[in-house]
């Protein structure tokens, strides 16, 4: 999918917003677990090591000068005599006096570097320092004072690696970052689903209007949900609104037409009358009846394809046209002895339009082609790449010269006088192809006469 598409695509605008909320969500809670976890294993080590401060005060003993001794082989935990050994403890006066504190053999020739703060006897505060590897450590502290001496107090600490709880806290977090990779996937796989399901309804929608536009139905067809059905429902009030205004201003032009035809045809039967048929007034009046007959019939072709132009649910089968006038002409011209051929694809195209202007179209192509053929007319039609209907009308008459092509699609321009005709029939099949977004051409004919071209809407 191209950048422009899936920015207006509606299921990826929702993935994408989908997708960063997730993420975020995710890596919150992501966030939120891996501090928990590291305080709750910070505060049981800290436990671990309050405990080895009471183990290290209830094994000091103090001599009769007040000052502390410590037996190492009294503490059960063998990481105090091993060097560096990851647990660590120290006693020092309180007020440094320049003696040199006790310490336990995981030390070495290291001490314990404490913050300077003031420690009540009794009490036990909790420090974060650097170990004598580098290492970072957990330090415990507490001062007491020898019971019945006046000497001073003593500080009593013990210390812990905390790299074990740091690994730990590391394998949680590579724990948590691949579960919450798969969370993050299994997510975004429920939310293309569930925005394939939620936006099934607008693809039925857009099967419906596809199904409108192709002529195949006169209304969105199907039920839809509760937010989209209202929606649907005034769609079809305008179409069912607009399919009315055009039957009434067909009923209209109809009514137009048959007050105009009345009095034309009293004005023909009045040419007719005795001592005035046979006269050159009588001829003038019938060739002016037959002009105007021919323009109200072309302006009310013009009209209707004025109101069908670009209507939904409007298809006409070709097929059915074509036979219906094929068959009239193969009786007009039955004296002649003329060859109609039709050669249509299995596809059965059809036109998007009115009926009625398909067969004005086509009647005035193969009228004017059965006029000038010799023995053969045929009319073939198919789908061309751009989606247009080419129909193609041919016949082995003379044909037209290149420069006098144009002339015959205008208005009223006959090039042959000794045929009978207002001029009328190829501008009309032009102007009508136009307005519904075709149009017509003259070729020159593989049958070695005219090929007239008409594109239309499939």
């Amino acid at each position: 999918m191209s950048r422009s598409s899936a920015s207006g695509s509606l299921r990826w605008r929702l993935l994408a917003v989908t997708g960063l909320l997730a993420t975020l969500l995710v890596a919150l809670a992501g966030a939120l677990l891996l501090g928990l976890f590291r305080g709750e294993v910070q505060r049981q080590f800290a436990s671990g090591l309050r405990s080895q401060l009471d183990e290290v005060t209830a094994r000091l003993e103090w001599s009769a000068a007040g000052e502390p001794q410590l037996t190492p082989a009294s503490l059960s935990d063998p990481r105090w005599r091993r060097p560096y050994g990851g647990l660590y403890w120290q006693i020092e006066p309180v007020r440094a006096d320049g003696r040199p504190p006790l310490r336990s053999r995981s030390l070495w020739d290291t001490q314990l570097a404490v913050p300077a703060d003031a420690v009540a006897d009794g009490e036990v505060h909790v420090h974060e320092v650097q170990g004598p590897a580098g290492q970072a450590l957990l330090l415990l502290e507490r001062s007491v004072r020898p019971a019945g001496s006046g000497a001073g107090s003593w500080r009593i600490l013990v210390a812990g690696d905390l790299r074990e709880t740091e690994a730990a806290v590391q394998r949680l977090r590579g724990a948590l970052v691949g579960g919450a990779l798969l969370l993050l996937l299994l997510m975004l796989a429920a939310a293309w689903l569930q925005t394939g399901v939620g936006l099934a309804p607008l693809r039925r929608l857009q099967t419906a209007l596809a199904a409108l536009r192709a002529g195949q139905a006169a209304r969105l067809q199907g039920r839809f949900p509760s937010e989209l059905q209202p929606l649907v429902d005034d769609f079809n009030g305008v179409l069912d609104r607009q399919a009315d205004s055009l039957a009434r201003a067909r009923t209209q032009a109809g009514n137009l037409a048959h007050a105009l035809k009345t009095p034309l045809a009293v004005l023909a039967q009045a040419a007719e009358q005795p001592g005035l048929a046979g006269t050159p007034a009588a001829a003038l009046l019938d060739e002016q009846v037959q002009r105007i007959r021919r323009q109200v019939d072309w302006q009310l072709a013009r009209a209707r394809a004025a109101a069908l132009q670009g209507q939904p649910g409007v298809r006409t089968p070709l097929r059915a046209s074509c036979d219906a006038l094929l068959r009239v002409l193969q009786r007009l011209h039955a004296d002649r002895g003329l060859q109609l051929e039709l050669a249509l694809p299995e596809s059965e195209p059809g036109f998007a339009g009115d009926a009625q202007d398909l067969q004005e179209m086509l009647g005035n192509l193969l009228d004017n082609a059965c006029r000038w053929a010799s023995r053969r007319v045929r009319l073939s039609a198919v789908l061309a790449a751009d989606g247009k209907l080419c129909i193609e009308v041919d016949d082995d008459g003379p044909g037209i010269a290149p420069a006098q092509r144009a002339q015959a699609l205008a208005r009223g321009q006959r090039l042959d006088e000794s045929l009978p005709g207002s001029g009328l029939g190829l501008a009309i099949v032009a102007e009508l192809a136009q307005l519904y977004g075709g149009a017509l051409s003259l070729h020159e004919s593989p049958l070695g006469g005219l090929r007239a071209r008409l594109l239309l809407p499939a």
